[in-house]
């Protein structure tokens, strides 16, 4: 049993202790995207189609929306930390449910579809850090990567089901589909209700300081996900317009599928190696998987969308499990405040991704070559992780000197 520990565990015998309580979260973790993401994905088409808002507003919709599910973690991980983790989950799926109430109704009353939305989206942030944080609660250091990598995979079974089992009725039968997914959110809700409280489970006594959001973040894996989301999300936000330009919406779908696929198979897999794996040597060959992805796709031909949209999925596995777990390691704080913080760093890429990433591709477009936006998205993923290594140094700068005043006479 020991030799295994010190070679880090597989997955199987990593997850070999799951209780009902992570069962169930882990459940939970395919039932909450399966169902958001029978709706979610479709929005756009939904407010413009169905609801007749123009593409410029709904452009800003969907902005508002994706930095408030991301950047609103730290305030779920705040909360998680005051109230406790269970709690903060229950809140977090009685606003979600109120957010598919919401769309539901807008269907009669169609400006109530934008606060329903964003409703949803402040579910969702409130939600993951707490999840997360209540998955891990109690496991020991080396078994975190596999219990992670599974919630993870769980999640992206979610995502890839939801939009093949609701495309059909998104447009014909909106009301019906958003009758099913608010009943699963319901259910969920009521599940999660009946879950155990932690041993942190506890209300903050009236006198206790209260530490900032920011408070303890650990720097270099707060700046190497902002990184990673904001080269990754130039595939995210952008690689729809590029693949039906050259291939065609079901063929772009394909590639989506593939990309979901790869990580609820490769990521748990490899998630004792990557918690093995030096973390500059992590950054190293995620980043460059991720370079090496952009530079296939500029290529255009449909082999390419697979073989991108491959390598730069097998980039993000590394880099964002392995930045979750160094923070994990090297920050104070609860693991509900670090997961949100993480979230923030996540939001703000994603962010500054799509309004640059925005500017880049016109670019492309006006020199008439689209492919030009991913071999400079390409060269940033080579130009940029260096900045990572300075603040590296410079991080490590106070420690050395902490541990030469302690050992000095």
């Amino acid at each position: 049993m020991g030799e295994r520990t010190e070679r880090g565990p597989g997955t199987r015998t990593g997850l070999s202790p799951l209780d009902g309580p992570q069962r169930f979260l882990l459940l939970s973790s395919f039932l909450i995207p399966l169902g958001s993401f029978m709706v979610l994905p479709f929005m756009s088409v939904f407010l413009h189609e169905r609801l007749g808002m123009g593409l410029g507003t709904v452009g800003v919709v969907l902005a508002v929306a994706s930095l408030v599910q991301f950047s609103g973690g730290i305030a779920g991980g705040a909360l998680a930390d005051r109230i406790g983790l269970r709690r903060t989950m229950l809140w977090a799926l009685i606003v979600r449910t109120a957010g598919f109430v919401g769309l539901l109704l807008a269907l009669r009353w169609p400006p109530l579809a934008v606060g329903a939305l964003i409703l949803t989206c402040c579910g969702a942030a409130l939600y993951l850090p707490a999840n997360k944080a209540y998955l891990i609660h109690g496991v020991e250091d080396e078994r975190r990567p596999a219990y992670l990598s599974a919630g993870n995979a769980a999640l992206n079974a979610g995502m890839a089901m939801g939009p093949l089992i609701a495309g059909p009725f998104v447009l014909s039968s909106p009301g019906s589909l958003f009758v099913a997914v608010t009943a699963l959110f319901v259910l969920v809700t009521a599940g999660h209700a009946r879950l155990p409280s932690t041993t942190s489970e506890r209300p903050a006594s009236p006198g206790a300081s209260r530490q900032g959001l920011l408070a303890g973040v650990a720097l270099l894996p707060f700046a190497a996900n902002a990184m990673a989301f904001y080269l990754y999300f130039h595939f995210q936000h952008f690689l729809a317009v590029y693949a039906v330009e050259r291939a065609s919406s079901t063929f772009y779908s394909v590639v989506l599928l593939v990309c979901f696929t790869l990580v609820i198979v490769v990521q748990p897999l490899a998630s004792g190696l990557i918690r093995r794996m030096p973390y500059g040597l992590a950054l190293a060959v995620g980043f460059a998987g991720l370079a090496a992805g952009l530079v296939v796709l500029s290529i255009g031909t449909r082999p390419s969308l697979l073989a991108g949209g491959a390598l730069i999925t097998l980039g993000d596995i590394v880099l964002f499990l392995k930045n979750d777990l160094e923070a994990l390691h090297r920050s104070p704080r609860s693991d509900a405040v670090i997961f949100g913080q993480q979230r923030l760093a996540a939001g703000l890429g994603a962010c500054a991704s799509g309004v640059l990433g925005g500017q880049l591709y016109s670019v492309g477009e006006q020199a008439g070559d689209t492919g030009v936006f991913w071999l400079l998205a390409a060269a940033q993923c080579l130009l940029l992780p260096p900045l990572l290594l300075m603040l590296r140094r410079r991080a490590a700068r106070p420690a050395q000197l902490s541990r030469r005043s302690t050992v000095a006479p």
